[in-house]
């Protein structure tokens, strides 16, 4: 089984979604909006399907069960769960203004593991802008009351967003996507957000949504966040390939590439990895497996694969633990 696998995503019609996804990227679906699509997911509420070779149409999950850990690596040997979450973000209009909870509280509280995340600007409209913590340090007591008087907004950090921006959002991060904005994101395997402030928007029931203050009280970091946007690393490894580390923690790594020809990379023993095309189309060869790989698609490379071929002019991000 050790060949790479082009993957399927479940789509998500959340309210805020746009059409980018369907008319841009490639993603089919009979959904009037499709806020996200989970390009790589082991998680319960949106598993990827297997889209090439003898597996195709099984989830990726039940493949990588039966494999054990050998496809994942060995730094996911003593994890009981799949690590990464991975998405592309479609945001129409406004996101809540949410946190996520590290693997201490999640864990103890909810029995998942935490959040921590990163986004990558793949697109922004002139004038776009997110919350990215707090202008200054603020304290329990005024967050509570900024929550429960509507006037939160009135102290978070809004940061201008252009395209090829990185931003790193710790668990404990208060943050925002804001509107007119695409997003590559790299996350925690977790499902957990909880909401403060969400516009007076309502559900498909038409109820206000929910809001989790309380433990958005419990977890949110209170400072001053740092800025992300600033860096990105040259490495200077492969012939025909740009490439730069856009973020490393001890959750992921990823890196943003610029193929433009023809170039060899390796998966080792340590990580599986996942490499998504943002713009033109590549070919990508391992163990006997030729693939072609759209805007749009994603590709998951089992650990242990050794040397794979990538042939063509694209721009990809490549994660991996």
């Amino acid at each position: 089984m050790l060949k790479p696998m082009l993957l399927k995503a479940p789509l998500k019609d959340y309210l805020w979604g746009g059409n980018r996804l369907k008319n841009e990227y490639g993603k089919t679906s009979d959904l009037d909006i499709v806020a996200e699509s989970w390009e790589l997911s082991c998680h319960e509420a949106g598993l990827s399907l297997v889209d090439s070779g003898e597996y195709k149409g099984e989830t990726l999950s039940k493949l990588l069960t039966g494999a054990g850990s050998a496809m994942l690596g060995s730094k996911a040997k003593d994890m009981a769960y799949f690590p990464l979450l991975i998405k592309f973000i479609d945001a129409k209009g406004e996101l809540s203004v949410q946190v996520h909870p590290d693997d201490e509280y999640a864990l103890r509280e909810e029995g998942e593991q935490g959040k921590t995340e990163m986004w990558y600007v793949v697109d922004a409209e002139p004038g776009a802008s997110l919350i990215y913590g707090f202008q200054q340090k603020i304290s329990k007591e005024e967050f509570k009351q900024r929550i429960e008087d509507n006037t939160l907004l009135d102290v978070c950090n809004k940061v201008p967003v252009h395209k090829g921006d990185v931003f790193f959002i710790k668990a404990g991060t208060l943050h925002a996507i804001g509107s007119g904005i695409l997003i590559y994101e790299v996350q925690q395997s977790s499902n957990l957000t909880y909401r403060v402030y969400d516009y007076g928007r309502v559900g498909k029931d038409g109820k206000p949504r929910q809001l989790h203050i309380d433990k958005a009280l419990a977890v949110t970091e209170l400072e001053v966040p740092q800025a992300t946007s600033d860096k990105m690393v040259d490495i200077d490894l492969f012939p025909n390939m740009d490439v730069k580390l856009l973020a490393e923690c001890k959750y992921f790594k990823v890196y943003h590439g610029s193929l433009h020809g023809d170039s060899t990379m390796h998966a080792g023993e340590d990580s599986f990895q996942c490499l998504t095309v943002l713009d033109g189309a590549l070919k990508l060869t391992g163990n006997g497996e030729s693939l072609t790989v759209d805007k749009g698609r994603t590709v998951f490379v089992p650990a242990g694969l050794g040397n794979y071929q990538l042939q063509g002019q694209a721009e990809f991000i490549l994660s991996k633990l």
